[in-house]
């Protein structure tokens, strides 16, 4: 009888909840199961999306040299071509299915958020919903951010680097398809997540672990452990560790301010 009333006054049963859920699911899986078959029957242009970075001649390659030339510097890329085999009877294969698969549900996140959101937006109070809008806004943003930032520099300079190292001019360097894959989504992955950098910091800030101040105070600190970083994923060159310093320290100093407007806030909510 009290679910009746529940049902009837506009508020929702647990089975109900759970019958919103699974058509949610649905929907969503319904989604990516498309995309990952329009993906799979563009194989030609998807592989020459995914393999365009372990090319001498990538564009990243000729907008660097053209750059520096521009500032009366010669630098070239060494020229290299780095064979991609694969090993086993169905590596190809289900190395197709797994690029497909992820390919989907990076294009499908923005309407897997959407349908999330729609989920629990019932619950939210209107502030509470703008707060959300603009939070999840930020969060794509900056892993869309990472993203291009693997693709375009930090994974084609390290397969550039890494593919040609030699420990002996006898050993030859051959890379198998799943390892390129691999590493690829790997490295795209982590950068998504070292975008989110001011989110975590937001985050952080809110529970009262950091402030501004800290931050301020262990910058230099900060920067080292930065370069150190890109100076393990990057080769040995001046230029390329920059390149990848310069961006993720960006964030850090985004960060601070971030933290300085919460501070700021806070401050003037507590008068």
């Amino acid at each position: 009888m009290k679910n009746k009333e529940e049902s009837t006054s506009g508020l929702l049963t647990f089975g109900e909840h759970l019958e919103v859920l699974r058509k949610m699911l649905f929907r969503i899986i319904a989604v990516v199961v498309v995309l990952a078959c329009i993906i799979f029957y563009f194989k030609r242009e998807t592989f020459n999306l995914l393999l365009a970075p372990h090319n001498s001649d990538f564009c990243t390659f000729q907008l660097i040299e053209g750059w520096m030339l521009k500032l009366g510097c010669d630098l070239h890329f060494n020229e290299y071509d780095i064979p991609l085999i694969s090993t086993e009877l169905s590596a190809q294969f289900m190395t197709h299915i797994t690029v497909a698969c992820l390919l989907a549900i990076l294009l499908a996140s923005p309407y897997i958020v959407l349908e999330l959101f729609r989920f629990v937006s019932p619950v939210l109070y209107d502030c509470e919903k703008k707060f959300s809008y603009l939070v999840t806004i930020i969060i794509y943003f900056l892993f869309l951010m990472g993203l291009f930032m693997s693709y375009f520099i930090i994974f084609p300079i390290s397969f550039q680097f890494l593919s040609t190292y030699q420990v002996d001019e006898s050993v030859k360097s051959t890379i198998t398809l799943e390892s390129y894959i691999s590493t690829f989504t790997t490295l795209t992955f982590l950068m998504g997540v070292v975008f989110q950098l001011p989110v975590f910091a937001y985050i952080l800030g809110r529970m009262g672990f950091i402030d501004a101040r800290l931050m301020k105070k262990y910058r230099s600190y900060a920067f080292i452990i930065i370069m150190i970083i890109a100076a393990v994923i990057t080769p040995p060159d001046i230029f390329t560790l920059i390149l990848v310093t310069l961006p993720i320290y960006g964030l850090y100093e985004l960060s601070i301010i971030v933290l300085k407007k919460c501070d700021q806030k806070d401050s003037s909510d507590f008068r």
